[in-house]
């Protein structure tokens, strides 16, 4: 049976999924609307969505696409039940191969992005003892390395600090804030490597195996669920045996 998000009606519940049209997005709006969520989906491409899916354009770096975002999901639903924040965007090399542009350019999307959306939402999700789940990666727990390129660990780390911050500020408020640190998921993410990349990606993986957008957005869905009404400031690591605390 299918883990219900919130002890309230399923059908009430408003969640705001940003990163909408990226491979684990997709599937987090799949599950959500599966479990009876209201969803609101932004992204600064095209949302690939039903029209039971309230489709929000824009760019997550820019506060007043952002700020707009979360009051068009409050005007729409009335609340704000939960976010989750699937933006992210991969990079390349290291250090010195790393202009300060495309620093600015990798911490902005990834973690300057996380930022202005809870800020945004904090008024409402405290309103509603909301819940929020953002997505760092194991980048952010090893130090990374120049598959991804040095922003992108850095901007992941970040998260991690960014949910266990908000996860004590909030708490009072009964908001609950938890993270996850995916190793590679099988999404077009990984297609800039080719299949020799992959191969071996894949070799340095203990379980030897990708998780799927589909695994990641059922752990979403138990982040915000009763199941976890007690869980905030967690990480939740689905890397294969790849990290281990």
């Amino acid at each position: 049976m299918a883990t219900q998000i919130s002890s309230k009606p399923s059908s009430s519940r408003v969640i705001l999924v940003t990163g909408a049209s990226g491979g684990i997005g997709e599937a987090v709006i799949r599950r959500l609307r599966r479990d009876g969520a209201r969803i609101a989906a932004f992204d600064v491409l095209p949302v690939r969505s039903s029209r039971a899916v309230l489709s929000l354009h824009g760019d997550a770096t820019c506060e007043a696409d952002v700020v707009n975002a979360v009051a068009r999901t409050v005007d729409r639903h009335g609340r704000l039940d939960a976010l989750v924040h699937a933006v992210g965007r991969v990079g390349s090399g290291g250090i010195e191969a790393c202009s300060l542009e495309q620093w600015r350019a990798q911490l902005a999307v990834n973690l300057d992005s996380a930022f202005l959306f809870c800020r945004a939402a904090a008024p409402h999700l405290a309103a509603s003892q909301g819940s929020v789940v953002l997505f760092s990666s194991t980048n952010g727990r090893t130090g990374g390395s120049a598959v991804s390129g040095v922003a992108y660990a850095v901007a992941k780390a970040g998260i991690l600090n960014l949910a266990r911050f908000l996860a004590r500020e909030w708490a009072e408020a009964g908001v609950r804030v938890n993270c996850i640190a995916p190793g590679p998921v099988d999404t077009a993410m990984l297609d800039r490597l080719g299949e020799s990349g992959r191969a071996r990606l894949l070799n340095t993986i203990p379980l030897r195996r990708f998780s799927t957008a589909d695994q990641v957005a059922a752990q979403v869905a138990f982040l915000l669920s009763d199941d976890c009404a007690a869980v905030s400031g967690e990480v939740f690591n689905t890397s294969g045996a790849l990290v281990l605390d």
